[in-house]
């Protein structure tokens, strides 16, 4: 296998795991914590409670678009600051996630799954929608 193969199967591996991880998020906000209980926890933390909306968004919308492989270079930017922040939350929380309320390792460690897909892009069994490669460029949609 060359390396270009290599690369993209590597970026499909990356991109279709952290999008799983973005739907699992999101829908554990809906499911488990409840809209309302997510904004009162974004509220507690001193966030506006509409960040609850875009970081759910964020998340579901997100991730779905990572495993279809739509423009996910644009998409890993704009999932980023929801990484950074969650990096925030959990910072005073210590190293190890498996603490109570959680670390901060793992958020850190996601941001750069995403810095890294930004890098290599979408790789293999990307869906390529022409629109968007019109408007964008090749390499962005």
């Amino acid at each position: 296998m060359n390396t270009q193969i290599s690369s993209d199967y590597g970026a499909f591996v990356l991109r279709i795991a952290s999008g799983v991880l973005f739907i699992a998020h999101g829908l554990m906000k809906v499911l488990i914590f409840t809209v309302p209980g997510t904004i009162a926890f974004f509220e507690s933390l001193g966030v506006p409670g509409y960040f609850a909306y875009l970081t759910l968004f964020a998340e579901l919308v997100g991730g779905t678009a990572l495993i279809l492989g739509v423009s996910t270079r644009l998409v890993s930017v704009a999932v980023m600051p929801v990484l950074i922040g969650a990096t925030w939350t959990h910072s005073s929380n210590g190293w190890s996630f498996t603490n109570t309320v959680g670390g901060w390792e793992f958020p850190l460690f996601w941001t750069f799954v995403q810095a890294s897909l930004i890098l290599i892009g979408g790789g293999a069994f990307r869906l390529r929608l022409p629109i968007l490669q019109k408007a964008l460029g090749p390499q962005f949609a």
